[in-house]
């Protein structure tokens, strides 16, 4: 796959790859790619992201299997008709209903995820948390806006992924495993798993994105007042 350099492209037209060839990706690659993400904003410039590359093959497997612990529990919730994980209950998620999710972790493994374990590369995404400010910390809900501290590093991630001819998909199923996880990786208190971001050599990229039209979600002044179009 050739590598773009139009930002405006690389926008419009960098969708999840989540099938990989079996080309490996160099680790001055993966070097150059993170030395592009790294200049992302974050809040007060802290700059917390901290990123494992996962190579060792044993490693790699834990963390495959606890991935996967979470995405078996997001199939049957979202195959249940609920929004998996979503926070429907006032900004909070109220939890598996009927659900049976000690049943839907003895499932077998989705095949829908099999590609990733075809990516040369894993970055696992932490981030020291005392180092992020959560303006939202004290409201009757989830907390969100904390991640606005480290995923527009990650997203950067995936676009300079693309300047280097790659594809990747970023996913967090991980972070429901996180106390497994940090153990595996070796990661200090006080740190969270903010995703998992899968890299290679995409089957194919897909560049064709089905995106709702500004019009849908863009409102002047008010909710439900249209944004001009002039």
């Amino acid at each position: 796959m050739a590598s773009i350099t139009d930002l405006e492209t690389a926008l419009r037209t960098t969708g999840s790859v989540r099938a990989f060839t079996d080309r490996p990706v160099e680790r001055a690659t993966v070097r150059r790619v993170l030395g592009t993400a790294r200049f992302a904003p974050s809040g007060g410039n802290k700059q917390s992201w901290r990123v494992i590359v996962v190579e060792d093959a044993a490693v790699d497997a834990r963390l495959h299997e606890l991935t996967m612990i979470s995405a078996r529990e997001y199939l049957a919730l979202a195959a249940a008709g609920q929004r998996a994980f979503g926070l429907t209950e006032r900004g909070r998620w109220p939890g598996p209903g009927d659900v049976d999710l000690a049943a839907a972790r003895a499932q077998p493994e989705p095949p829908f995820f099999a590609g990733l374990t075809a990516a040369p590369v894993r970055l696992v995404v932490a981030s020291e948390i005392g180092q992020i400010a959560a303006m939202d910390a004290e409201l009757d809900r989830h907390g969100i806006v904390a991640g606005a501290s480290i995923y527009p590093f990650c997203w950067s991630v995936l676009l300079a992924a693309r300047l280097e001819g790659l594809g990747g998909v970023l996913t967090t199923f991980a972070a429901r495993q996180e106390p497994h996880v940090l153990e595996l990786l070796g990661l200090p208190e006080g740190h969270a798993i903010c995703a998992v971001i899968y890299l290679g050599h995409p089957e194919h990229q897909n560049t064709k994105l089905s995106r709702r039209p500004v019009e849908a979600f863009t409102f002047l002044d008010r909710f439900g007042q249209p944004f001009p179009t002039d």
